[in-house]
């Protein structure tokens, strides 16, 4: 038997399944004690004690007993008009071993009219003799036994103040967790935050593995950059001398196809050096998102880069790394332009997320090969058109890291409105 439908009703946070965990036994176990108690305490004691005083109302009733039998007893019977007999049973709503005593009485008593509980103190039996009908009063501590409820209340007391001192032990030992994943969700945005491991040893043990594991991705994060940098700075000198030198050619035919090929170097030592500087550069501010790209959309329009603005749903103010979103939304816009006549940029802003838009009428990317053209140094221009430019793959690779470190993800697809790529940068609020 399946229980899948189950964990749709579960609760999500670690804090929700512990205190789940911890209250379900508990709960449990109260539920099991009060249906025992019930059983026994009020119903078997109240029913014991019941068939006793019906023994001694009948004795009382008995035209041989004598009247003082009724005082020793500590019973009081009264004679009544008709008129003063109660058409039905009474008792309160919550009086629960008030149902077993006029169940008791009502099979003991066959001459009985009506019981009524109305007192939480005394017991009323309506019996009908042949002198007219009584009035049998007596005590109710003679049927039941006195505060029965004292221990249901007890249980939840006791009950509720043992899970309250549990919950706040298991918090204790739930917070060092909730830290290192605190840290560990900052260091997948590009955040560093200060974590020290602490906990129980399997706690301890996951947090020194992943102190040592954030140091050994900045080392290799640390290196790529600098080995990128120095190889992108130290190619700019060499290739600044062969600019100079085609400058001084006289022969434009031979020039010119020598200076655009300089030029492709230039273009593609800044892609490596845009590669080299970390998505996460610089902090996180509140930006109105749709100001940037509309600023973008300006810039690009001025460089005469076929660009568009489309569509903007939505204001307000999001936390972001300008720099990075610029990039990103540039590199993706500089790929539209590149496999196609022009690229249309559009926004959607809602209380749960960011969406930003770049679509273009290119070719566009097969669906079995969109995972792998996020990846750094992929090249798909066996699918896509080659003559409007060279790359060396890093500008969708470099806004899926952009679009990484701010919580968020780069989904491709295809545009339903101009036939090409569709790019989604879509980040969480």
């Amino acid at each position: 038997m399946s229980f899948a439908w189950l964990k749709r009703y579960m609760p999500r946070g670690l804090y929700g399944r512990a205190a789940l965990i911890l209250l379900l036994p508990v709960i449990s176990v109260l539920v099991v004690v009060s249906v025992v108690s019930v059983q026994r305490l009020i119903e078997g004691v109240t029913k014991q004690m019941t068939t006793a005083t019906a023994r001694e109302v009948r004795l009382v009733l008995d035209p041989r007993s004598e009247p003082r039998d009724a005082a020793i007893l500590a019973i009081s019977v009264n004679s009544i008009s008709q008129s003063a007999v109660p058409s039905t049973d009474i008792r309160s709503w919550y009086d629960f071993s008030g149902i077993i005593v006029i169940r008791e009485f009502s099979r003991l008593l066959p001459t009985l009219r009506a019981v009524s509980l109305a007192d939480s103190q005394l017991v009323s039996l309506y019996i009908q003799t042949e002198d007219g009908p009584i009035e049998v009063r007596f005590d109710r501590r003679r049927v039941s036994a006195a505060n029965p409820h004292q221990l249901f209340v007890n249980m939840a007391v006791f009950g509720a103040l043992m899970t309250l001192v549990a919950f706040l032990y298991l918090r204790n030992q739930l917070r060092p967790i909730t830290r290192l994943a605190k840290a560990a969700a900052a260091f997948g945005r590009g955040e560093r935050v200060t974590y020290r491991p602490a906990g129980a040893n399997e706690v301890r043990a996951a947090g020194l593995a992943f102190v040592s594991m954030r140091a050994r991705i900045e080392r290799q994060i640390e290196q790529r950059t600098l080995m990128l940098s120095g190889v992108s700075h130290d190619m700019r000198t060499p290739l600044t001398r062969l600019r100079l030198s085609l400058a001084m050619l006289d022969d434009d035919e031979e020039r010119e196809p020598m200076l655009r090929d300089v030029r492709d170097m230039e273009r593609l030592l800044d892609e490596f050096l845009a590669f080299a500087r970390d998505a996460a550069e610089g902090e996180t501010e509140l930006i109105d998102p749709a100001a940037l790209i509309r600023q973008i959309v300006q810039d690009c329009e001025r460089a005469r880069i076929p660009a568009t603005l489309y569509k903007i749903v939505g204001e307000g103010e999001v936390r972001l790394r300008e720099a990075g979103i610029r990039r990103a939304v540039e590199n993706l816009i500089g790929n539209a332009v590149r496999y196609g006549t022009r690229a249309e940029v559009s926004m959607r802003l809602t209380d749960k997320s960011l969406r930003i838009r770049v679509e273009d009428d290119g070719p566009g990317i097969p669906p079995d090969r969109r995972e792998e053209a996020t990846r750094a140094f992929t090249r798909l221009e066996p699918g896509r058109n080659q003559d409007k430019g060279t790359g060396v793959g890093l500008g969708l690779s470099i806004a899926a890291d952009v679009a990484r470190v701010h919580g968020g993800s780069l989904r491709l697809g295809q545009s339903d409105r101009l036939g090409g790529l569709c790019a989604d940068i879509v980040i969480a609020r």
